[in-house]
């Protein structure tokens, strides 16, 4: 149940913006910063948990508040409260976005204005999530929801066979693209070359590559409370967890980006099930599995929101219903208006992927290990505290780079087909 949890954590939306990844980068490129994010996610976590091992404290914000006190706790909860608010995003954005083809396909009706129309989106949106709260409200054990976890996993497994068995059947630029035209505009700025698979590239977009990536392997505020409700927990065995989960999601994540690479080149979008007819039975089942999957995916991402929330406000205040469901609807309902007002899911990955994942990947780990863990145990000149402060290092750089990356190309206001 744990490895369902924590798998379920990693595998959110970030998967349907792989291809649109590879896309940007050529599959080379794109296998070793797939790769090398995985590697150091894992290695993340050993950092966490190492910590946490040290001082008994299996909660981040408190990890924070040893490490700096209370401003070390302010900081930690805000950066899982700003992540998790955008995966969050990220979810009900597919709900807005695919909730109206499946409307259209199941009912076989053909208007536009509930696709086109910005604000009947939202409002979908809305409506959907209403199944959301109730996940979120009830469910405050995170052992319980391993079961549905499971599903969810299984629903995004038949999404990945999808992928994979239209590759075969789907011609470039695609007989099965949901408007069966080819896109004006391309990643590549021409038509030259477009069903053709790149194994380097380099454009604009790449700039929202990293980020990406990096936003798809974030799992890190859900380690220690998975490790909690862990049987028999220890290091070795919460390592284990976080292994097996990466690893199974390296393979799915691979696998989708590539096939869906290699169905629609460079013409893919930064969600990729935008891609496919709206009128194709097979992928209005998928498009209903994916809703199913990221409805099921939120409680386990709004469990440390939630706990950040309590951990600022109320520290010392015991459960009670009230407190715990006004939370979980003043967060839901700040998402709603995110999805709302946000016009692409691509900034969302973007903007997350370059602030919020590099801190909980690479900055908060590092120094939390620095700090907490004892110089009598490790030298500040150890191997190990010398390999995180580079790991440290590296976060701020990857974060510096993704952010200047992303305003300049906000800033060139160049559109493209990732853009909706």
């Amino acid at each position: 149940m744990s490895i369902f949890n924590l798998s379920n954590a990693i595998l959110g939306s970030g998967i349907l913006g792989l291809a649109y990844a590879m896309a940007n980068t050529g599959i080379i490129l794109f296998v070793l910063l797939l790769t090398s994010m995985a590697i150091l996610s894992a290695y993340s976590i050993h950092l966490l948990l190492k910590s946490a091992g040290v001082v008994g404290i299996r909660a981040y914000e408190q990890l924070g508040n040893r490490a700096f006190g209370r401003p070390g706790k302010i900081l930690a909860a805000c950066i899982i409260t700003l992540n998790n608010i955008g995966a969050m995003s990220s979810y009900l954005f597919i709900v807005k976005i695919e909730l109206p083809h499946i409307i259209q396909g199941l009912l076989r009706l053909t208007f536009t204005v509930a696709r086109q129309n910005f604000m009947g989106e939202g409002i979908n949106a809305i409506g959907f999530s209403l199944y959301m709260h109730l996940l979120c409200i009830y469910a405050f054990i995170l052992g319980y929801l391993g079961y549905t976890s499971g599903f969810s996993l299984s629903c995004m497994v038949f999404f990945l066979i999808s992928v994979i068995y239209k590759k075969f059947v789907t011609e470039c630029p695609g007989e099965h693209s949901y408007n069966k035209t080819v896109p004006t505009e391309s990643i590549y700025n021409s038509t030259d070359g477009m069903c053709e698979a790149k194994l380097i590239t380099i454009n604009p977009q790449t700039a929202f590559t990293i980020p990406i990536i990096a936003f798809a392997f974030v799992c890190h505020p859900e380690v220690l409370p998975i490790y909690t409700e862990l049987k028999n927990p220890s290091k070795k065995r919460m390592q284990k967890v976080a292994n097996i989960s990466i690893l199974t999601m390296f393979v799915m994540y691979l696998v989708t980006a590539i096939f869906g690479y290699l169905t629609f080149y460079g013409n893919v979008k930064s969600e990729l099930l935008e891609m496919y007819s709206k009128k194709d039975t097979l992928m209005l089942c998928v498009r209903l599995a994916v809703l199913i999957a990221v409805t099921l995916t939120v409680p386990v991402v709004l469990f440390p929101i939630r706990r950040a929330v309590l951990q600022l406000l109320f520290p010392d205040k015991p459960f009670h219903w009230v407190r715990h469901i006004s939370i979980a609807v003043c967060l839901l309902f700040l998402v709603n208006l995110l999805v709302i007002f946000v016009p692409n899911i691509r900034d969302i990955f973007g903007f997350i992927g370059a602030t919020s994942a590099p801190s909980l990947i690479f900055i908060l780990p590092g120094i939390f290990y620095i700090c907490i863990v004892p110089e009598e145990q490790e030298p500040l000149k150890s191997r190990p505290k010398i390999q995180a402060i580079a790991f440290v290092t590296l976060g701020f750089i990857f974060m510096i780079m993704s952010i200047t990356f992303i305003i300049i190309e906000w800033v060139t206001g160049k559109k493209t087909s990732g853009g909706h």
